[in-house]
């Protein structure tokens, strides 16, 4: 089997992203191990792993100098033009097509295709505690590390006003509900999930086994 780290080398994922994907999964695994009801917890961190693949088709490289070094930023143009040539245009669907190229079960293929932002409402109505954990977990990554919920959706109520666009009453709504949905479930509270939490775990999930 290879392993988290092995698979964002071969996909020359930038160093950022491949950070925000282990706290991601980080905080997923947190979850999974402090529930009272069974999870399939490979099934959620594996798809935490590599929830944001093909990202870099969305990023504005130029804006973002810090997160280059020590490549720079020439190197990510060009890996970013290798991407879309390879995957399209739309970082969404070249996650997806990652996913299946790297052969992932279906089960995580599933969870994959039915979360995202875009699909809050859709996640918070689920009956898979697997989707609304791997929501819920990247929901509270931002950019630098793990955040308060409230101060997550003020961080992407933000980015969405800078693209045109916001984040819907009915999503905030979604979002509070997966999380009170999950922690009623729970032997932790949200406030329990902070980068102290998860450290231990990142150094971990960098070796985890992919299926």
């Amino acid at each position: 089997m290879r392993t988290a780290r092995e698979i964002y080398g071969e996909y020359k994922i930038m160093p950022s992203l491949q950070m925000h994907q282990l706290r991601v999964a980080a905080v997923g695994k947190l979850i999974c191990e402090h529930l009272d009801k069974p999870v399939r917890t490979e099934d959620v961190v594996v798809a935490c792993l590599f929830h944001d693949m093909g990202n870099i088709l969305k990023f504005d490289l130029g804006a973002m100098p810090g997160f280059l070094e020590p490549e720079g930023l020439e190197y990510w143009q060009k890996v970013k033009e290798e991407f879309n040539n390879k995957y399209g245009t739309e970082q969404h669907s070249a996650t997806e097509k990652i996913a299946r190229e790297l052969k992932l079960p279906q089960a995580i293929l599933e969870i994959l295709g039915a979360t995202g932002f875009s699909r809050i409402a859709e996640v918070a109505a689920s009956s898979s505690m697997e989707t609304k954990i791997v929501q819920y977990a990247d929901m509270r990554v931002g950019p630098f590390g793990i955040l308060p919920f409230k101060e997550r959706l003020a961080d992407l109520s933000r980015r969405y006003a800078a693209k045109k666009n916001h984040l819907s009453e009915a999503a905030e709504r979604g979002c509070y509900d997966i999380e009170r949905q999950i922690f009623a479930q729970a032997a932790i509270k949200p406030e329990d999930i902070n980068d102290a939490a998860v450290a231990p775990l990142i150094e971990e999930l960098w070796e985890y086994p992919v299926p």
